[in-house]
């Protein structure tokens, strides 16, 4: 095939997913822009809660924390424990039958009194839905994160089609790559403006959507840990078996934190108590290796009945591809290389309007201007048959 032939079917390509995806991809890249720095956001509005005065009086241990919240009729679902004795404990209730979450909530470690929700809780939680599903219904169930994950798809297309169409004669020159040219106008300009920022991001977007189909497919999903991961079996520490507990024996969280805390001592941040459901007696531990709450985490089961760890799975022993899947949001993010980096991929997402409108715009002129050719030809052809 010859290359004009091959580039107009590119562009077609590349002109049709933008049409079909541009409001997709806008709403998703405009939300994801939203949520770069929410951590920094909320840490900065939550600061004066979560942050308390030395009290001399030991902190409460979980589980009489858990009963004093559970009093007021919402099931708790986890609780988090940060190391420090003088910030604020959190936890996070279970689904309601109508697949609503309440707010999670902040208490004093030393009373168990309520220090208020998460401020801009309620805002961020839509945001995030809009960003991965769009708002449909389903959530992570539905088929919204069916429709993002074509858009990201189709993203992906329009990289590589893009890339190959504005191919120029002189690749090596860094000017012609990266300096738009602000002389011209109209459809030129814009064609120049596609084109020049597209190069900037385009790094930056491929970052983005191949770590952001994780979330979208399952299929992908399994290929991607089945390339970067071992087996689970080699991935945990496992511990001596669990010493058969009494029948009565009811699951503990205070248990199981002073069987974590033995084990790790003070080599934590904060750690995640997941309360297990139906007859299972297993308590999920995540436990932060740094006050970010990244992906640099261990991950603890711990039978409540007994105390007894049953595996470990260590940051320090993943390997590197196993890291990369552990940090997967931050790549996604940009945090993996510091705020430096969320800032690029922050200003990155929210260039994509910019791309909608462009594109858009070239397209119109694509249009206008065939239909002016066509105009011409018929023009002409009706002057050569009255000669």
């Amino acid at each position: 095939m010859r290359a004009p032939a091959l580039k107009a079917i590119l562009l077609q390509l590349h002109s049709v997913a933008g049409l079909v995806l541009a409001a997709v991809l806008v709403l998703v890249a405009v939300t994801g822009a939203v949520m770069s720095f929410e951590d920094e956001i909320r840490g900065a509005l939550d600061a004066g809660r979560v942050q308390l005065v030395s009290d001399a009086a030991p902190r409460m241990l979980p589980d009489a924390l858990i009963a004093k919240r559970q009093a007021g009729g919402d099931p708790v679902a986890s609780i988090t424990m940060p190391r420090v004795a003088t910030s604020a404990i959190e936890v996070r209730f279970a689904r309601k039958p109508d697949h609503t979450r309440p707010a999670p909530l902040y208490l004093d470690p030393y009373t168990g009194d309520s220090l208020g929700h998460p401020a801009a809780d309620a805002f961020f939680v839509t945001v995030r839905k809009l960003h991965r599903w769009l708002l449909l219904p389903g959530d992570g169930n539905g088929y919204g994160r069916i429709v993002t994950g074509v858009a990201a798809l189709g993203l992906l297309t329009m990289l590589l089609t893009g890339l190959v169409l504005r191919w120029p004669h002189r690749p090596g020159s860094i000017k012609v790559w990266l300096k738009p040219h602000w002389q011209l106008r109209g459809r030129g300009l814009h064609r120049s403006l596609h084109a020049v920022i597209g190069t900037w991001v385009l790094l930056v977007y491929l970052i983005m959507t191949l770590t952001g189909l994780w979330w979208s497919f399952d299929w992908y999903k399994a290929a991607a840990t089945w390339l970067l991961a071992r087996s689970p079996v080699t991935t945990q520490r496992t511990h001596r078996p669990a010493v058969p507990a009494p029948p009565s024996a009811e699951v503990s969280l205070d248990r199981v934190w002073a069987a974590f805390v033995t084990e790790r001592g003070d080599r934590f941040a904060a750690a995640r108590l997941t309360l297990p459901s139906g007859r299972d007696s297993t308590v999920r531990v995540r436990a932060w290796l740094t006050d970010a709450r990244d992906g640099v985490h261990d991950d603890f089961r711990i039978d409540g009945r007994t105390g007894q760890i049953l595996s470990a799975d260590l940051y320090v022993d993943k390997t590197i591809g196993e890291k990369l899947l552990a940090r997967l949001l931050d790549i996604h993010r940009g945090s993996i290389f510091g705020w430096p980096g969320q800032l690029v991929f922050m200003l990155a997402a929210a260039a994509m309007p910019l791309f909608g409108v462009t594109g858009v715009l070239l397209y119109l002129s694509r249009r206008r201007h065939k239909r002016m050719q066509l105009a011409a030809r018929g023009t002409a052809g009706q002057r050569r048959c009255r000669g």
